[in-house]
């Protein structure tokens, strides 16, 4: 019979005594390994959070692309597929909760890892704020508050939660993550059963050219709406910033990616389809919200329970994002991106939860303040450019994995290599192209910061500073 040390929850890990390393500091804590395949999953599956994505970004698409939504998500969803592959391949091969940038760091170097931690910490500190601010929205049929209020209350329900330790939150999100599928469950359903439409609209599309601005669905329209399309599934990534949680990294976190991205895939695509077949007008389809739809279908009561069903899908997004982006700065200071004291800090963990507690202040009070006081809507819209750039290192970072010595460590190993990064490069290729020149140049705002941090401070100190580790899974 195993003794659980007092003070740690029942069933979880306490956190790893913290050894003396060789310049005489003291390694922090390891993060305890508790998650199996299912909280995994739960956990990446409610970072997706396929409800609020399907009552937000997709009436977004019906605007643009009428009855070629569905079309448009699909292809969208395909290159997320060669997206996920990446971050199987990487993930697997430096299971590590700093995520892309230890991917990076580890194939392309230590200056290219540097700058894509920068760029993942601007998008962690604007996007779930963000997010939270659309909670007031989905309230409205109950209560009236201002929406800056409800983001900033999401966001300190979120950190508070955070806290407790990761097996708790993949309980918690896990029966939120219930109520966004039964949402998308009853959006199913009407629709299909109110059928309007014959399905040969989903393969030869109709648009609103109100709406649309022209009057047939062409390629170039379908192009148009990818990114938006591609970030309806995105936070399956979530799985690479658990790797030092997860049993067994090496095999599950690409599962994890994988089961999370499908199952999203399908929340989504689902209920979009049946939105298009129960909808007879396509200029209705491009103008309504999904709450104007079920409303129309089954009237004020069930519309109200669906809209509080995306409210608290949008906290349960809230609360993963904050968990994740606690991890990223917690290994941040393991990997001694900052000054001693601040390392020692971020990497401190709660006594009781053994969660990065510190780490999880730092990032997500800076989201609340934000929610609370400023507009987010030009900064939001940089973190399309921002992404893309992220995405862009790992393709070129899946790109170079298979060289040697890393060709021969044990790791998950994508098909048809190399492929999916050349999809990628691609797809993201364009993306940035089609980026306006502002986002862009928010974009070379952050890169120029991490460069000027990375001259006058990390390549100053080669050997004790921003040395990027992979701790060793159970495998």
């Amino acid at each position: 019979m195993t003794h659980t040390p007092a003070g740690t929850p029942h069933g979880a890990s306490p956190p790893t005594p913290a050894p003396a390393v060789s310049d005489g500091t003291t390694a922090p804590a390891a993060l305890a390994r508790v998650l199996g395949p299912v909280g995994a999953v739960l956990l990446t599956l409610s970072c997706i959070t396929p409800a609020s994505s399907l009552f937000i970004l997709v009436p977004e698409l019906f605007a643009g692309q009428g009855t070629g939504a569905p079309l448009t998500i699909v292809v969208g969803i395909v290159i997320s597929i060669a997206v996920g592959a990446c971050y199987a391949e990487l993930g697997t091969l430096t299971p590590s909760s700093g995520g892309e940038y230890a991917m990076v760091d580890a194939l392309l170097g230590r200056f290219l890892g540097w700058v894509t931690f920068a760029m993942t910490i601007a998008m962690l500190v604007v996007i779930p704020p963000v997010i939270a601010l659309g909670t007031a929205d989905y309230l409205a049929d109950l209560v009236q508050v201002d929406p800056q209020v409800a983001g900033c209350a999401v966001m300190l329900v979120a950190i508070a939660t955070a806290v407790l330790d990761v097996k708790s939150n993949a309980l918690v999100t896990g029966a939120f993550l219930v109520l966004e599928v039964v949402a998308a469950v009853v959006v199913a359903v009407l629709g299909l059963a109110h059928t309007q439409r014959s399905p040969s609209v989903l393969v030869h599309p109709e648009v609103s050219e109100a709406t649309a601005g022209q009057a047939t669905f062409t390629m170039g329209l379908l192009v148009s709406g990818l990114a938006a399309a591609m970030f309806v599934v995105n936070g399956f990534g979530t799985a690479a910033y658990l790797a030092e949680e997860i049993h067994r990294p090496r095999r599950n976190v690409a599962r994890t990616v994988f089961w999370s991205l499908f199952i999203g895939a399908a929340v989504i695509v689902v209920p979009t389809v049946a939105a298009v077949l129960g909808t007879a007008s396509t200029d209705t389809l491009s103008t309504a919200t999904f709450s104007d739809l079920v409303r129309g279908w089954a009237g004020d009561t069930t519309a109200t329970v669906v809209d509080l069903c995306v409210a608290l899908a949008i906290l349960n997004a809230v609360l993963v994002m904050v968990l994740q982006n606690a991890r990223v700065v917690y290994a941040s200071g393991r990997d001694r991106a900052w000054p001693e004291p601040v390392n020692r800090a971020l990497t401190r963990l709660h006594p009781r939860f053994g969660s990065p507690w510190v780490a999880t202040l730092v990032i997500s009070l800076p989201g609340a303040a934000l929610a609370a006081f400023a507009d987010l809507s030009t900064l939001y819209e940089a973190t399309g450019a921002i992404l893309a750039v992220v995405y862009l290192l790992l393709a070129l970072a899946a790109l170079a994995a298979r060289r040697a010595p890393l060709r021969d460590r044990p790791a998950w190993r994508m098909p048809l290599w190399p492929l999916a990064p050349v999809v990628v490069l691609a797809s993201v290729g364009y993306v940035l192209y089609q980026q306006a020149g502002r986002d862009l140049a928010i974009a070379g705002g952050v890169i120029a910061a991490a460069v000027l941090h990375y001259v006058l401070y990390l390549r100053r100190h080669p050997h004790d500073r921003w040395r990027v580790t992979a701790p060793a899974g159970d495998d």
